[in-house]
């Protein structure tokens, strides 16, 4: 008599699977990959990063109660705003990828800023790369998120909006495990600034490489100073 052959589970077996391979053609199904890349869950490694914040935190400099003023000068006249540009550059047809990720390693202030671009936008190339199955090449974050997009369906200013929107909550995450800062207030704090995020994104969806402009001189003397901070939990 034949007897039934024993089938393991597929959940038990060691053969990789193949990549999934997401070509959006709907706006829906561009949104749900936009929500993915840009989840804390996608492994770029934003937790580690803080940007000078965790000195600017450690000596007083930032509080609970300046956080918010600190986001929004942020957002306004420092790196969000660079990053918003760079990113809305890369979104445009006929984009010359390699020179903007030549401008965006340029338009770092310090070292662990540059670090933190390079790193984190390699980790998502090569994340996206291997869950999408097409060739991500390594670029600084906002450029390396900025080419991926620009294919999809989107309006460029709701795909820079969900970019600003990310790195503004990996921010006050950074903040909330540093500071007497409950994790509901942080929540707080970054719907406070969706108004703020919907106009800079609206903005930098329509800048020039002349409006890659940054005045934030504190955070970036506070990016420098943590470089030689001798106990620290974050990388920048």
């Amino acid at each position: 008599m034949h007897q039934p052959t024993a089938t393991t589970p597929s959940c038990c077996t060691s053969t990789p699977r193949p990549p999934v391979q997401p070509a959006p053609a709907s706006p829906e199904a561009a949104r749900l990959l936009l929500h993915q890349v840009l989840s804390p869950a996608f492994p770029v490694g934003g937790f580690a990063w803080s940007q000078g914040l965790e000195w600017a935190m450690d000596r007083g400099r930032v509080s609970r109660t300046s956080l918010p003023a600190w986001l929004a000068d942020w957002l306004d006249h420092g790196a969000g705003w660079t990053d918003a540009v760079l990113a809305a550059l890369a979104l445009r047809p006929g984009a010359d990828h390699a020179a903007l990720d030549d401008l965006a390693r340029a338009s770092c202030m310090s070292a662990e800023r540059l670090t933190e671009t390079v790193q984190q936008g390699a980790a998502f190339a090569a994340s996206l790369t291997a869950v999408t199955g097409q060739d991500h090449p390594p670029a600084a974050l906002p450029v390396a998120f900025g080419r991926a997009f620009a294919p999809m369906p989107l309006p460029a200013p709701e795909i820079i909006a969900a970019f600003l929107q990310a790195q503004a909550a990996a921010l006050i995450s950074a903040a909330v495990r540093f500071l007497p800062l409950g994790p509901v207030e942080g929540q707080r704090m970054l719907a406070s600034l969706h108004p703020a995020i919907l106009r800079r994104a609206a903005l930098a969806a329509g800048a020039t490489k002349a409006d890659l402009a940054s005045a934030s001189w504190g955070a970036d003397i506070a990016a420098m100073r943590h470089e030689t901070m001798t106990t620290r939990i974050f990388r920048s």
